[in-house]
């Protein structure tokens, strides 16, 4: 299907991809990944035939149907269902030949090409184009609205639509997920699992990668590195890939310092001389493995607020929306420190409108909103992006925040965030869409916030950055409430729930498998036509009815069960990764010197306490997995 033959991509005097053989099978689900910089989008130009090569050769069978999104799309006057029809080019030749026909009277043409339309289902065309658009959060007034009329992120779901309506052989999807919620995600991840043709999928999410992909491409030190599986069997191949590379590194390290003592020692005197310069040369033929930096290249956490007051905010029966018109009603809600809160429900049911209301960004239509007197809130949102100065530095933009502070402390703090070098006095307007999210984050970060606003913060970020905020916010001890279509983020920051659905806010008992069966339950209702008033109940409706309430009931009962399985999986993945944070740090050379004694010797000791931590916390977790198999096996089969 695709073939890559010692390819070589290059962005100026800098080589991206560097003499890469990669070969992808029909029918293949390839997911790309790689840090920010490395070549992902390039790579998918050349595909797409919109870069060449610089050497190699990347080859694809004759007539091959490739499909992908586009990143713009003009302020169209045709409606929305049209233009996502477009993408099925085969469909829109034969209709512009059926037109030739008809206005040429050429009955026997005709007949030919309406045979041709409906061997390719092309008479459901409309109602399959419906179909998507629907499942990425469009309603069925939106089919005839037209493209002009909507913003840019619905444009971009309404060009993913169009790239799906193409019958592909090939698709290439270039981070799909920025632009949508988490029930458009969890969609367009079921309809990629049945998707026949051959899937290339750049994306940062990981609960995403692992759902749709069965192999992974990893772009790094210019290569391209194969592994099969999802992106979890990624993580632990290239893991102990690492590691046998750290291995090969220390054995051949002191192997290096060997040969020169030999030769610091002996290469004066005669005797000796002839063997050491054959040392030398030894050490310069010597391959040179690199240290594996198994880290982040992101490193931040919050730092203590100076005040955590009790309750930070307090909603009662607050009412808000636009133009006086109530869109979430009857909120009741105390945050306090400690709090973790993940915000769910369909697009469209208020859950930005919610959060810009604690933020205090949103009126209040009725009810009360309660702030306490220290309040300090950090709230990120995507507008946020371009409301950052174009024209001033990452550095800038802090010391507006604290005049006071110096610059060199500044830039010490941005480079946990990625700003390092010049990057950190050079002008924002250049930035990408990540680094500006990641920018807006350090603002955050930087003003110590006792209550943290995230609505969609992953959206632009890599996966790198993305588990540096996960790991922060683990940390983080003021109330934290987020909107997010990362499942993992969710997974890992959030302790409990809250569903704004049908214009409430109530808290939701149970997990995020749990949201995407409620949310299919959803989907089925609003396709059923509903009853007129007046209509009497039928049995089959009566009984679904008292299903859906048995069912919440025994989510409701099993919740505290996996709440206790959540935060164990949590502890065991801190310290997990604690460790191997820890371990990346003992290979530092500097720490097997007399200097760096100390240090080692304290990290030593760490590693131990952390192991002996880890024991207990895996022997917890596995003791409430077994409790809850149980009860939901009892829940299953009762007596």
């Amino acid at each position: 299907m695709l073939n890559l033959v010692n390819l070589t991509l290059r962005r100026g005097a800098d080589a991206l991809i560097e003499d890469a053989n990669v070969l992808v099978r029909a029918g293949e689900r390839v997911g790309l990944v790689g840090a920010n910089g490395t070549g992902k989008s390039s790579l998918f130009a050349l595909i797409r035939n919109e870069l060449q090569a610089d050497a190699g050769e990347c080859t694809m069978p004759p007539g091959l149907v490739m499909a992908h999104v586009a990143q713009e799309t003009a302020a169209s006057e045709r409606t929305a269902v049209e233009f996502v029809m477009d993408g099925d080019g085969e469909l829109r030749r034969i209709e512009a030949a059926l037109v030739e026909a008809e206005a040429a009277g050429d009955g026997e043409r005709m007949a030919v090409l309406h045979g041709h339309i409906e061997s390719i289902e092309g008479y459901s065309a409309r109602a399959r184009a419906g179909a998507l658009m629907h499942g990425l959060g469009f309603g069925s007034s939106d089919e005839d609205t037209h493209v002009s009329r909507f913003s840019g992120g619905w444009r971009m779901r309404l060009n993913l639509a169009q790239a799906l309506m193409c019958r592909s052989d090939l698709l290439l999807l270039d981070e799909p997920t920025n632009h949508l919620d988490l029930d458009a995600v969890l969609w367009l991840q079921e309809w990629l699992r049945g998707y026949t043709g051959t899937l290339l999928l750049i994306a940062h999410d990981r609960d995403f990668l692992d759902a749709v992909t069965r192999r992974i491409l990893h772009i790094e030190h210019r290569g391209i590195h194969s592994y099969t599986g999802n992106y979890s069997d990624f993580e632990r191949q290239r893991a102990e890939r690492l590691a046998q590379q750290q291995a090969a590194y220390e054995k051949q390290q002191a192997e290096v310092a060997r040969i020169r003592r030999f030769v610091d020692r002996f290469r004066a005197q005669a005797t000796k001389a002839r063997q050491a310069q054959s040392r030398i040369k030894a050490l310069e033929r010597m391959e040179q493995l690199s240290p594996a930096h198994v880290d982040s290249p992101f490193r931040f956490a919050f730092k203590e607020p100076d005040h955590l007051p009790r309750p930070l905010l307090t909603l009662d029966h607050a009412s808000t929306g636009y133009s006086e018109t109530p869109v979430v009603s009857g909120i009741n809600l105390a945050l306090a420190p400690g709090d973790r809160l993940g915000v769910l429900g369909p697009n469209g049911a208020g859950k930005s409108t919610l959060v810009r209301l604690l933020a205090g960004e949103q009126p209040l239509l009725g009810g009360s909103r309660e702030p306490a007197q220290h309040l300090r809130i950090g709230y990120f949102a995507q507008h946020q992006l371009e409301q950052l100065d174009a024209e001033a530095s990452p550095v800038l933009h802090l010391q507006r925040l604290d005049p006071r502070a110096r610059e060199l402390e500044l830039r010490n703090f941005l480079g946990g965030f990625g700003f390092q070098g010049d990057m950190a006095l050079a002008a924002v307007k250049p930035f990408s869409g990540g680094e500006k999210a990641r920018l807006v984050l350090a603002m955050l970060v930087y003003q110590r916030p006792n209550l943290l606003l995230l609505d969609e913060p992953t959206n632009h970020l890599d996966l790198e950055m993305r588990h540096a905020l996960t790991m922060a916010l683990q940390g983080y001890s003021g109330a934290l409430v987020v909107i997010a279509h990362d499942r993992h983020l969710l997974r890992s920051t959030t302790d409990r729930s809250l569903l704004v659905a049908n214009g409430k806010a109530d808290a939701f008992d149970g997990d995020l498998d749990d949201y995407a069966r409620w949310l299919a339950e959803e989907r089925r209702a609003s396709a059923a036509r509903p009853p007129s008033p007046g209509t009497p109940q039928t049995a089959a409706n009566a009984g679904r009815r008292e299903q859906r309430q048995r069912d919440a009931q025994r989510r409701k009962g099993l919740q505290p069960l996996r709440q206790e399985v959540k935060r164990l999986e949590a502890d065991v993945d801190r310290l997990s990764m604690r460790i191997q944070t820890v371990e990346t740090e003992l290979a530092a050379p500097e720490l097997y010197t007399d200097a760096g004694s100390d240090a080692l010797q304290a990290l030593l000791q760490e590693q131990g306490r952390l192991r002996e931590a880890l024991q207990a916390a895996e022997a917890d977790w596995m003791t409430a997995l077994e409790r809850l198999e149980r009860a939901e096996s009892n829940e299953d089969n009762p007596a």
